[in-house]
């Protein structure tokens, strides 16, 4: 008989809502199995085309193919002296037992390359080798030509190779503007040809030296420069040298954005002096400068003449260092020509540029007066003490 109560709507709702969840949940546990079954790429995928690389990429990898070729690994094995030498003591934080690399990058045809003095003064002073590894990855035996390691420089040179040697093209550092870009390439941490990128950071740093002078006018970039990258060089766009990649500023002792690299114009400089000769003639006066802090301290503005060299244009102008007897402050030197001298660097900046044998006036205070001297600059390593 019928049905004396048929389904009120509601249940017929309720009951559609229960069966359509039913379903839903049952297509929700089934998907990962459904999506794999149907979409599973079980074949090589189709390669999409990419397009042309973009003219800033395309610039970056053709100044990469041409000046990496150039660009060489460096070695030094210190001389074994015991135990003294065991350790970790290499640039890129390796064990070395007496190792240091760094890069280096070919300057001429005749195979001598550029470098830090920092990255090969083992040798140069225990008498270790140098071994270089070119782009073509062959290894060859070099020898320390000459290190100027008031610049942070130096010049060794290759034995017998079998692989052409492309010298790198060489631009200046006069017309450099902070913002333009740059290209590092070097080693660091032992990773052969690795090229970063960035800007000019600034110009006309400071950056002192194991010889104890300052380097003035150094170029400071954001490309990354760590370990290894000593002695690299630093590229414009048209992949010409504009500076030799030195140090960083880093509290980890990793790219931290600030790095610094020795001015191409000082490099085009000493270099080919340190070919001809092993060694550079460093434009001087003959004095030893008292410490800056020391001066700071006792509120004086300029360079403290300590110690006249014997024999030195200073000498012969008549300077006059610090009474070793009373400690009474004889000369103080406050300019240079028509630019004033706070600091060393200031003086040995004005010197450089006048070059050697030049005449420089300077003025000199002493015992609160003033006056002005005129000298002959001269390799300072012929005066004697």
């Amino acid at each position: 008989m019928p049905d004396r109560y048929p389904p009120r709507p509601a249940d017929r709702f309720l009951r559609w809502a229960a069966g359509a969840a039913l379903i839903l949940l049952a297509l929700f546990v089934a998907q990962p199995y459904l999506t794999g079954f149907l979409f599973s790429a079980e074949s090589p995928r189709a390669v999409t085309a990419r397009g042309d690389l973009a003219p800033a990429e395309t610039a970056t990898v053709d100044l990469f193919a041409r000046a990496s070729p150039s660009v060489v690994h460096v070695f030094v094995q210190a001389a074994a002296q015991g135990r003294a030498l065991m350790g970790v003591d290499s640039e890129n934080g390796e064990q070395g037992g007496g190792s240091q690399t760094g890069t280096g990058f070919l300057w001429d045809a005749a195979g001598h390359i550029v470098t830090n003095n920092h990255v090969v003064a083992a040798a140069a002073q225990g008498g270790g080798s140098i071994a270089v590894r070119l782009s073509s990855g062959e290894v060859v035996s070099a020898s320390l030509v000459g290190a100027a390691p008031s610049y942070d420089l130096a010049v060794i040179r290759l034995g017998r190779t079998t692989a052409p040697l492309q010298p790198l093209a060489v631009g200046t550092s006069a017309d450099l503007k902070v913002g333009q870009s740059a290209f590092a390439i070097g080693n660091p941490f032992g990773l052969d040809h690795t090229l970063t990128t960035g800007v000019i950071s600034a110009l006309q740093r400071r950056l002192p030296t194991s010889a104890g002078r300052e380097l003035s006018g150094v170029i400071q970039t954001d490309a990354a420069i760590n370990p290894g990258n000593s002695g690299g060089p630093l590229l414009d766009s048209a992949g010409r040298l504009i500076g030799v990649n030195t140090a960083i500023f880093s509290p980890s002792g990793a790219s931290a954005g600030i790095g610094f690299a020795i001015p191409v114009d000082v490099v085009n400089r000493v270099v080919p002096e340190l070919i001809r000769n092993g060694r550079t003639r460093n434009p001087g006066i003959g004095i030893i400068a008292g410490q800056e802090a020391t001066a700071a301290r006792l509120g004086i503005d300029g360079v403290v003449v300590l110690r006249v060299l014997r024999g030195s244009p200073a000498a012969a102008a008549g300077l006059r260092g610090v009474d070793p007897q009373t400690g009474e402050i004889g000369d103080i030197i406050v300019g240079a020509g028509d630019r004033p001298v706070h600091r060393l660097a200031d003086l040995t900046a004005a010197m450089e540029a006048a070059g050697l044998g030049a005449s420089i006036d300077l003025t000199v205070e002493r015992d609160g007066r003033t006056r002005r001297v005129r000298l002959t600059t001269t390799d300072v390593a012929e005066s004697r003490l």
